[in-house]
Parts: C-alpha cells; sequence; structure tokens
C-alpha cells in the first residue's frame, strides 16, 4: 500500500468510513472530472446500479463542467432514485473534496428529496 496518492488515500478513507454506516442502504456515488460530472445510486449488496445521471447525457443544461451543471445532475438523480424506490442513501464522494460541484450536487439531490 505504499506510494499511494493524496486522491487514493483520501478515497479508501471515505468508502471505508461508508462501508462502516450504510446499514444497507445504497451508496450515491459521485465521479468528477474537468469536463464532467457523474453519480450512481449503488447496491452494493447486489452489485448492481440503481440509478444513474451525468453532464454528458443528452439535454443537461450548461457545460458539465459548472456549479449549475452539476446542482442539475443532482436534481435528476433524485428523481430518478426516487422513482426506482431510494430515498435514503450514503454519500460517496470518493476522494472529492466536498465543496464547488459536489457540494452543489449534494444540496441539489438533498432539496430532490433523498436523504443523507
Amino acid at each position: 500500500m505504499a506510494h499511494l496518492s493524496l486522491f487514493e488515500r483520501r478515497r479508501r478513507r471515505v468508502r471505508t468510513a461508508l462501508v462502516a454506516k450504510a446499514g444497507g442502504r445504497p451508496r450515491l456515488s459521485v465521479h468528477r472530472t474537468n469536463g464532467h460530472i457523474y453519480v450512481q445510486v449503488i447496491d452494493d449488496s447486489a452489485g448492481k446500479t440503481i440509478a444513474a445521471a451525468s453532464t454528458n447525457e443528452k439535454g443537461s443544461a450548461g457545460s458539465g463542467g459548472t456549479v449549475a451543471a452539476a446542482s442539475d445532475v443532482g436534481k435528476r438523480i433524485a428523481e430518478r432514485a426516487k422513482a426506482a424506490g431510494v430515498s435514503r442513501v450514503v454519500f460517496d464522494r470518493g476522494g472529492f473534496l466536498f465543496h464547488g460541484r459536489v457540494k452543489a450536487l449534494a444540496d441539489a439531490a438533498r432539496e430532490g428529496g433523498l436523504e443523507f
């Protein structure tokens, strides 16, 4: 485990804490790149993706690398998760810091009705 990047160490730390606290709830996993943001609701016990949304989809608002676009993705994932019967999740920010686009996505998902 030597020579892991700061990002990878942070990702492992976050995931380990989540698994301990999840209590069987699905995981809302976020991945951010410079150009886009992707989010999935994952049922780890079944190994299946329940719902997904990203700025890469047709009809997504604005360019992918903005806070407004991340907020739009947060609203869409909340709608899709609720349609799939999921209302409580654990938030997996991966190795990304909780600010900017990641925070905007989380706040929009909460406003959309997801609990975490």
